[in-house]
C-alpha cells in the first residue's frame, strides 16, 4: 500500500519578500511547511545573495508556473566598480581589478546598448548545464566553463543613483532568462573597468509587487498565531493571478466534465456562453471557468477547444 501525502489541499499563490541568505527551494519548503501544503513550487529563481520577490505557488497553481516563466521582471542593483569576481558579485574571490571609474553621464549613455534583444554569456557560476553538469559545478570544481551567449531581451535600464563614485545603482526591468550578474561585468568592460554585483534585490515579478507581498518571518508567526489558519490563508491569492491575459470562456457542468475527462469540445458551444467580437477560432489559449472556479486552459484550433492543463477541482457545490 503506498504512503498517503500529507497536507492540505490548498492552492494559490504567495507573494513572498524572499530575504538574503535564502536560496529559493529552502525558501518554498519553508513557505510549504507554514502551510502544511501538499505540493509547492516557485516562478522565477532568485540566488541567496538576492532578495524580493518570489511567486510561491501552491497545490494546483502549480500547474500554471510556466505561465509565470515570460513574465517582465524588475531589479534593483548595486555595481561596485573597479573589480571582476569569479561569480560576478561579492561572494567571489577577486580576479581582475582596475583604476578606471565611470563617471554618471557616460554610465547612463551606455545602457541603451544593453537595452533591448541582447546576446548574453550567461555566469560560470549558475544553473546551466555543460556537458551534463552544472555550469556552477564544473567552475567550482575549478575548471573553466565557457557558456554560449544567448539572446535575452532587458527592456528598459534606469540608473538610480551614485552614491559614491565606485558604485552604482540601477533598475532594471526585463524578460525571462536575463542574469543580472552578467550585466554588471558586461557593462562594466564596455565603460572601459571591472565590475560586479553587491546588492541585488526584485521588485515585482508580473502581477507580483512589493505592496502585497509578505516576508517569510510574518509567515511563520502567523503560522504559529492562527490555528485556525485564517489569518494565515488570507495571504493566498487565486490560481487566476497569474492567468489575466488570457481571455475566461463560461463552461456548462457538462462542458466542464468532458474538459475534465481530455475531450475536446466545439468552439461553437463555448462561443454562445459570451458575446465577442474577436475571432477565437484561430490559434489561441483560454481559460475554461465554470462558475468562477478554473477547469481548464485550453487552446482553440480548427473549431475545437483542446484541455491543456486541467484542474483538479470539485465541481461548484461538491466536497
Amino acid at each position: 500500500m503506498g504512503r498517503r501525502r500529507r497536507g492540505r489541499d490548498i492552492t494559490g499563490w504567495i507573494n513572498l519578500d524572499k530575504p538574503l541568505g535564502f536560496g529559493s527551494t529552502p525558501a518554498v519548503s519553508k513557505v510549504r511547511r507554514v502551510f502544511d501544503a501538499k505540493k509547492a513550487g516557485h516562478a522565477g529563481t532568485l540566488d541567496p545573495l538576492a532578495s524580493g520577490i518570489l511567486p510561491v505557488a501552491l497545490g494546483e497553481a502549480t500547474k500554471t508556473v510556466q505561465y509565470m516563466q515570460n513574465a517582465s521582471k524588475v531589479y534593483h542593483v548595486t555595481i561596485a566598480w573597479g573589480a571582476a569576481t569569479r561569480t560576478d558579485d561579492l561572494e567571489g574571490e577577486v580576479t581582475e581589478t582596475a583604476t578606471h571609474r565611470p563617471q554618471p553621464a557616460d554610465i547612463a549613455a551606455a545602457l541603451p546598448i544593453f537595452t533591448g534583444d541582447i546576446m548574453q554569456v550567461p555566469p560560470a557560476f549558475s544553473a546551466i548545464r555543460k556537458d551534463g553538469a552544472r555550469a556552477y559545478d564544473l567552475a567550482r570544481a575549478g575548471e573553466v566553463v565557457d557558456l554560449a551567449p544567448r539572446s535575452v531581451r532587458i527592456d528598459a535600464i534606469t540608473l538610480l543613483d551614485c552614491p559614491t563614485v565606485d558604485t552604482c545603482t540601477l533598475q532594471v526591468v526585463s524578460g525571462k532568462g536575463v542574469y543580472i550578474r552578467s550585466l554588471a561585468r558586461d557593462l562594466a568592460r564596455y565603460l572601459g573597468t571591472f565590475g560586479h554585483v553587491t546588492a541585488l534585490r526584485r521588485t515585482r515579478v508580473g502581477p507580483f509587487d512589493e505592496k502585497n507581498a509578505i516576508g517569510l518571518e510574518k509567515l511563520e508567526s502567523l503560522g504559529h498565531i492562527a490555528p485556525d489558519l485564517a489569518a494565515l490563508d488570507a495571504h493566498v491569492l487565486p490560481l487566476m493571478t497569474v492567468l489575466d491575459d488570457i481571455p475566461a470562456l463560461a463552461v456548462s457542468v457538462e462542458q466542464a466534465s468532458r474538459i475534465r475527462q481530455g475531450q475536446a469540445i466545439s468552439l461553437d458551444d463555448f462561443i454562445r456562453h459570451r458575446e465577442t467580437g474577436s475571432d477565437e477560432r484561430e490559434d489561441r489559449q483560454i481559460l475554461a471557468v465554470l462558475a468562477d472556479t478554473p477547469v481548464a486552459i485550453c487552446m482553440c484550433k480548427s473549431g475545437l477547444v483542446h484541455p491543456v492543463r486541467v484542474f483538479n477541482f470539485p465541481p461548484p457545490g461538491v466536497e
